[in-house]
């Protein structure tokens, strides 16, 4: 193995054996397509949220969560729109954050669903994905940089 510089950073050659070695870890390659998945996905939807192009999401909602929030439900549509947006860009930027964001979203959305008859089945596989997002959380502890900190 090369010898590492005098300040204690690694060589061009260290780096470049990393890269490689991380690109054949199996563990490696599944963070990368869950956060792919959770970047993509929460973005696509949270924009379709605003076109209907794909569904009608309104019709998800459950009656007793639409007569709590304010407004219409459609409106309600718009801000879970943002909110999921904003979800996939955390994923992108900062998965070891982001997803555990898009976890607990995902598990507002199995409770609004499984009170809801009729979309049992959408609940589970939401639950799906909610474990798939609880996954990438925990690869991320591994796979993503150093947790951000404060500056005093």
């Amino acid at each position: 193995m090369a010898t590492t510089t005098y300040q204690g950073k690694p060589t061009a050659k260290e780096r470049s054996v990393s890269a490689h070695s991380l690109r054949s870890d199996s563990a490696y390659q599944a963070y990368t397509l869950l956060r792919i998945t959770f970047t993509v996905a929460p973005i696509a939807f949270g924009i379709d949220k605003f076109f209907n192009g794909m569904v009608d999401w309104e019709k998800y909602l459950a009656p007793w969560i639409n007569r709590l929030m304010p407004g219409t439900g459609h409106s309600f549509m718009l801000f879970v729109g943002i909110v999921e947006i904003v979800a996939g860009l955390v994923v992108a930027l900062k998965p070891r954050y982001g997803a555990y964001l898009v976890a607990a979203w995902l598990a507002g959305i199995v409770v609004n669903l499984l009170t809801y008859s009729g979309y049992y089945d959408i609940a589970l596989r939401d639950f799906g994905l909610l474990l798939g997002a609880l996954t990438l959380g925990r690869l991320a502890m591994k796979y993503d940089s150093a947790p951000l900190r404060l500056r005093r």
